[in-house]
């Protein structure tokens, strides 16, 4: 194949383009933001699993609070009864004593139903407290979260932009070379998954990084500067510089 010298050295320009998205296909794939907005996720997804439990303990002792009250209320009406009866005078002495030994089971049933209370009461400070802090920190995963998507938003943002910028580029560039030539790149370049041209420098190809010895090198370096010599290792176009050591 033969093309004009001139544009195939406008391939490098081409190929330095191509190797600029490349790196920034890369860069949007890897970026640390990226990282960061999942760590933040996975943090907000572990304090909400706690907030959630602490809600669920601090319900529990509610419920228990609440029945343990209800049985110390029963308990103090039972004896208000009791004590009703023996200050009323109906109860016969022998009814007046049994109402004595129940008064003083109702007064020990009742002290540890509130021994109990108390208890969980002191159990419900530290549910708080726990609560309390599982939702601070929630809080603060999801200010950590939106700060990281902001971020990630903003470095992205930027990539966009700098593709944006080599697609335009690029676009012009392909735009001054011949379509046959151009083809020819583009197929390379979908073979190789990278560029489709390289420089041929200091009798060595960019593209593969092979060196170039004996009768291949005298090849290109009698080859007419119109023709479009290709890399025996890579395929790639290879364009022939001042620096290419023929």
């Amino acid at each position: 194949m033969q093309a004009d010298h001139f544009d195939q050295q406008k391939l490098l320009a081409l190929a330095a383009e191509d190797v600029a998205l490349a790196q920034l296909a890369h860069r949007k794939r890897t970026l640390p933001e990226l990282a960061a907005v999942e760590a933040a996720v996975e943090a907000q997804r572990t304090l909400s699993d706690d907030v959630v439990r602490a809600q669920t303990v601090v319900r529990d002792l509610d419920r228990e609070q609440k029945r343990l009250e209800g049985d110390v209320d029963t308990v103090r009406q039972r004896a208000a009864r009791d004590q009703q009866r023996i200050d009323s005078g109906s109860a016969t002495p022998k009814e007046i004593t049994g109402l004595q030994h129940e008064l003083e089971s109702l007064g020990r049933r009742q002290g540890d139903l509130e021994d109990q209370v108390l208890e969980l009461m002191e159990r419900r400070e530290a549910a708080d407290a726990t609560l309390a802090e599982a939702e601070g920190g929630l809080a603060g995963a999801q200010g950590d979260q939106e700060r990281a998507e902001q971020a990630r938003d903003e470095a992205l943002a930027v990539i966009a932009e700098g593709i944006a910028q080599h697609h335009a580029k690029r676009d012009q560039i392909a735009g001054t070379i011949p379509a046959d030539l151009l083809k020819v790149y583009d197929r390379v370049a979908a073979q190789t998954g990278s560029t489709g041209a390289a420089e041929l420098k200091a009798r060595r190809c960019q593209g593969c990084r092979i060196e170039f010895y004996g009768t291949e090198l005298a090849s290109y370096r009698n080859a007419d500067p119109h023709t479009v010599l290709r890399c025996e290792n890579c395929n790639r176009i290879l364009v022939r510089t001042a620096e290419s050591g023929l």
